[in-house]
């Protein structure tokens, strides 16, 4: 069975109803990054921060898979799909996939302060000042946040290099180390590119370009690959 990989960002949830943070109409233009997404930011203010994250866990409990959730995680009857994404909310896996690697952490989660490895499943609730881990320490997102290290990169690109077939979805392919990802996937394997305005990536692999929403452009995907 091949081995399907993608790499999905921002794109794919905005058909959720989840505003992306670099759209004109995002996350940032209400937001500072540098007042709720940074190891700074949290020291600073941490009832900002946790109020941010707090509305945005919400939302996306609201939120529901889109059909391109469902068709990716469709695609496990005929490949081993591994899903690598740079979004924080859970859709891939409510819309039926098997395998998700979250490299920008998870909001239905909490992790302590100073013990990380210590983490907790939240569901949709809030983080307070003063909800602790069983050590004492103050709880916080279970987010990557800008400045930090990402630590499930070495993970993916060990996914990414016995990938059959690559596919991204709905990411810009800026943000680092994600975009980097592609490096890590066999030269010669046949990869596919959806985004409503795609920017072919660096490299001279050859890409197939989709140039479709996440929920049309899955569709055209499933077509091109049962040719």
């Amino acid at each position: 069975m091949k081995h399907l990989v993608v790499l999905s960002g921002a794109g794919i949830s905005a058909e959720s109803g989840l505003a992306t943070f670099r759209d004109s109409d995002g996350l940032w233009n209400n937001y500072r990054i540098e007042d709720v997404a940074t190891p700074d930011a949290w020291r600073r203010n941490p009832a900002l921060v946790l109020q941010f994250y707090n509305e945005r866990r919400k939302n996306a409990a609201q939120a529901k898979p889109n059909a391109a959730h469902i068709v990716l995680a469709g695609l496990e009857n005929r490949y081993r799909v591994s899903i690598i994404t740079q979004n924080v909310d859970d859709l891939h896996e409510r819309g039926g996939s098997a395998k998700v690697v979250h490299l920008h952490g998870k909001l239905r989660e909490a992790c302590s302060t100073k013990y990380p490895e210590l983490i907790y499943d939240i569901g949709d609730g809030d983080i307070n000042l003063g909800d602790t881990c069983e050590k004492g320490s103050q709880l916080r997102p279970n987010i990557v946040w800008f400045g930090e290290m990402v630590p499930m990169i070495p993970i993916a690109a060990d996914i990414c290099s016995t990938a059959d077939i690559f596919v991204v979805i709905g990411t810009s392919l800026q943000v680092y180390p994600a975009a980097g990802l592609l490096e890590y996937a066999p030269p010669h394997i046949p990869r596919y590119l959806i985004d409503p305005r795609p920017a072919l990536p660096y490299g001279s692999e050859k890409w197939t370009l989709i140039a479709e929403k996440a929920t049309v452009g899955t569709q055209k995907l499933l077509s091109l690959l049962h040719e």
